[in-house]
């Protein structure tokens, strides 16, 4: 039964009156509920931030991949951030090997295996929470090549000074201070290999301390920090909106910068040296979108190759045949 034109105007005068007068009555009720969100919203990303960027000495267990994660546990990190212990370096290169250390922003540790009629040395600097001999798989091939190579632990890392990392923005420093180190003791041909955050610290290191080493292996570089944070949320299957926004906001102030400025595929334009960039196609936290962004714009020659199969390690043991034989095939004008 339809409800008569005068009830209906008298109703919705009514409704309009009442509504009104519920928002006068608590009005500043609702902007304190609004007020005492983002201050909640806030701390929150300020311990996520914090729990990211700063490793703990507990012996507690990483937490596990998001895709291994239950409700239950997404809930609970939603709350309390990530268990982040700091890396340790659980293996030892085969072949013998000079431990030595680097100053830079902190003692860096690293090792150095030296070849008869080296070719040239090869630098390696690993991804975020991990350490140097995550790399030696790596490094055996740099030396079947015929290279020396300098494994190196950044800041917070297996076994160099502090507790802490700034996602590649202040160990570009350190990839600046390990080169100089390197080049100092005579080695004219340097090569630089960066996997994830460390090939962003490259890229950042060519950007602002404008080094040029005779070539860059990058595989799998994040576009910018906020890209890869929204990643993470989106690995989570949790909106990013606002969340990832505040965790690169605190994230940047923890380790005194700016964090939306942290953007490897803008610091790209600097590198001039011959450069291979690698990508796994099935990588969750970098798009192929950012790595075309990152490859645009570096200004030397360059190399792009995708992996179809490969995620964000493309040296899995299905791929390493194809990515010995890309450097291989990159590194031979070079010799």
């Amino acid at each position: 039964m339809a409800i008569p034109e005068y009830w209906y105007l008298r109703i919705r005068r009514y409704g309009e009156f009442d509504m009104k007068m519920i928002f006068r009555k608590y009005k500043a009720a609702l902007i304190w509920t609004v007020i005492l969100c983002v201050i909640f919203a806030n701390l929150i990303a300020y311990v996520h931030a914090y729990k990211f960027t700063h490793f703990t000495s507990r012996a507690v267990p990483r937490t596990k991949d998001p895709k291994a994660l239950s409700v239950v546990d997404k809930v609970a990190i939603l709350f309390t951030g990530i268990d982040n212990p700091r890396p340790r370096n659980v293996a030892t290169p085969r072949e013998p090997f000079d431990r030595f250390e680097v100053n830079s922003l902190k003692k860096l540790a690293c090792w150095r295996i030296q070849i008869p009629q080296s070719k040239g040395t090869v630098v390696l600097f690993h991804g975020y929470a991990g350490e140097k001999s995550s790399l030696i798989g790596r490094a055996e091939e740099f030396i079947k090549l015929g290279y020396s190579i300098v494994l190196v632990d950044f800041s917070g890392s297996g076994g160099s000074e502090g507790n802490a990392t700034s996602i590649g923005f202040h160990e570009a420093a350190e990839v600046k201070d390990v080169f100089e180190f390197v080049s100092k003791t005579g080695e004219s041909n340097v090569i630089l290999f960066g996997t994830s955050m460390g090939a962003a610290a490259i890229l950042k290191a060519a950007h602002e301390y404008k080094i040029e080493p005779s070539a860059i292996i990058l595989e799998c570089p994040f576009g910018s920090l906020y890209t890869t944070v929204c990643a993470r949320f989106k690995m989570m299957g949790v909106p990013a909106v606002p969340m990832a926004a505040l965790l690169t906001f605190w994230g940047g102030a923890q380790q005194g910068y700016w964090g939306f400025s942290h953007n490897p595929s803008r610091y790209a334009s600097a590198v001039t040296s011959p450069t291979l960039l690698m990508f796994g196609e099935q990588d969750e936290r970098v798009t192929l979108q950012e790595t075309q962004d990152i490859f645009s714009n570096l200004k030397g020659p360059k190399t792009l190759k995708v992996y179809p199969t490969a995620g964000h390690n493309v040296f899995t043991e299905e791929n390493q045949s194809q990515w010995r034989q890309d450097v291989t095939t990159f590194l031979q004008p070079l010799r």
